[in-house]
């Protein structure tokens, strides 16, 4: 199975096998820095041998990390209350995907093809992108922000999405750690993460609040369309609402009223009410009382 890693050495462990221990155990750092006392780097055919039997007990490092986790959780009183959810390439020394799949120990026959954009603006206003591609795996991560620490990952093939994932992780975290996820009470995520049916979960079936960017999925054109039933009242693909004065026709943004959990409805309120911003047509504005909106 798989593609012999790079080495000195000819009795080297597959790439898919050392791949998939190394997930297991690169969280638990302690462990993976034991493994080059003195900092003099093992032979090629101690690591073998090594990993190898390591390979006989992959199930001792998941009970191991569920045992860090729990203790974690005893000897932190906020461990699991704010969480954050990312993936991160493993790339594998094959360069690509072999022409022939049967698994002989050369060729890694598990990867896949991935790729990953960041986009930003400059301080200037320009845009930027970068576009990274990989063959390999990727591991997903859920991790406590506050310390910094997993409590729960995933290894798939590097094309699977993060959205498709995300669940799966908190499956996991329920069920190996359920007092860990009664704890959570906040999740961060970058907007590979934005996907209706994931942010009803975190809420409705967790309680916890989603701190994900949304995705601009807006066509050209689209800009601030009118908010449903209203005449003055538009909003952005943020979710920002924008008030406009019935007067002077200038825009602003509506205030936050808070959030009613009973109606399931953010609560708006009108500038010129709440912050004393000088409004010509308050008095004629249908908003001026505030709004609520799902």
């Amino acid at each position: 199975m798989g593609h012999v890693e790079r080495d000195p050495g000819r009795h080297c462990v597959s790439a898919p096998e050392r791949r998939n221990l190394a997930a297991r155990i690169g969280p638990q750092w302690t462990i993976a820095r034991t493994l080059w006392i003195g900092g003099a780097r093992p032979s090629a055919w101690a690591c073998s041998r090594f990993f190898h039997r390591l390979l006989g007990h992959l199930d001792a490092f998941d009970t191991l990390f569920d045992e860090l986790v729990e203790q974690l959780r005893e000897l932190l009183p906020d461990f699991g209350q704010r969480l954050a959810l990312d993936s991160k390439a493993l790339p594998s020394f094959a360069t690509h995907r072999p022409k022939r799949q049967e698994a002989d120990g050369r060729r890694d026959t598990d990867a896949d093809y991935g790729i990953k954009s960041y986009r930003g603006t400059h301080p200037d206003g320009r845009a930027w992108e970068t576009i990274k591609r990989w063959f390999g795996y990727k591991i997903h991560l859920l991790v406590d922000a506050t310390y910094e620490l997993p409590v729960a990952w995933t290894l798939t093939k590097a094309s699977t999405s993060d959205i498709t994932e995300a669940p799966e992780l908190l499956t996991q975290l329920k069920t190996r750690h359920p007092l860990v996820l009664q704890a959570a009470r906040l999740l961060t995520a970058d907007r590979g993460y934005d996907g209706a049916a994931f942010l009803t979960a975190c809420w409705d079936d967790h309680h916890i609040k989603p701190i994900i960017d949304i995705r601009h999925r807006w066509k050209d054109g689209e800009d601030t369309p009118l908010l449903p039933g209203q005449t003055n009242v538009t909003y952005d693909y943020r979710g920002i609402i924008y008030c406009h004065d019935p007067v002077s026709d200038v825009t602003r943004t509506m205030s936050n009223g808070g959030f009613e959990k009973d109606r399931q409805t953010l609560k708006k309120r009108c500038p010129a009410g709440t912050a004393g911003t000088p409004c010509a047509g308050q008095a004629q504005c249908p908003v001026a009382s505030g709004l609520r909106s799902r």
